[in-house]
């Protein structure tokens, strides 16, 4: 008889209610607004890195350019004269904004952020030193 009674009480329930819907989805939504912003704020530090690992690249790839007599001991003036050895990471735009023999600058941003984000290093004597950068050869962001 306990069997019968067990089964006609639960008979009538199917589903879900539409008020336990609605809190699943409330719960839901809380938690997303909580792991987003972090999820944002890790990706934008990974872009940041990838602009600053792209112009410790660069650094490297201007001295050996540098260092060969057929380039009359100049830096490389853009930086598809240093291609193939030099490539930028996806997204990245690394533009060599001054180059001689005396020193070159440099700067870097990201496609995926606002323009005012950005990174710079420069080395040796350039004229002007890109704004971020304030010591020679070592790399400095905006925004960070």
């Amino acid at each position: 008889m306990s069997i019968m009674r067990a089964t006609t009480l639960t008979k009538g329930r199917d589903g879900f209610t539409l008020i336990e819907l609605l809190l699943v989805i409330v719960i839901i939504g809380i938690l997303a607004a909580i792991a987003m912003p972090k999820f944002n704020k890790t990706r934008e530090r990974g872009h940041f890195k990838a602009m600053m690992s792209d112009l410790r690249n660069l650094q490297a790839q201007q001295e050996l350019y540098f260092a060969r007599p057929i380039n009359n001991f100049q830096y490389a003036g853009v930086v598809s004269d240093l291609q193939p050895m030099f490539t930028m990471s996806p997204g990245s735009d690394v533009v060599i904004t001054e180059a001689g023999s005396s020193g070159w600058a440099a700067t870097a941003t990201h496609s995926a952020m606002i323009p005012t984000n950005m990174c710079a290093v420069f080395q040796g004597e350039p004229t002007t030193i890109p704004a971020p950068a304030l010591t020679a050869g070592v790399v400095m962001c905006t925004g960070e």
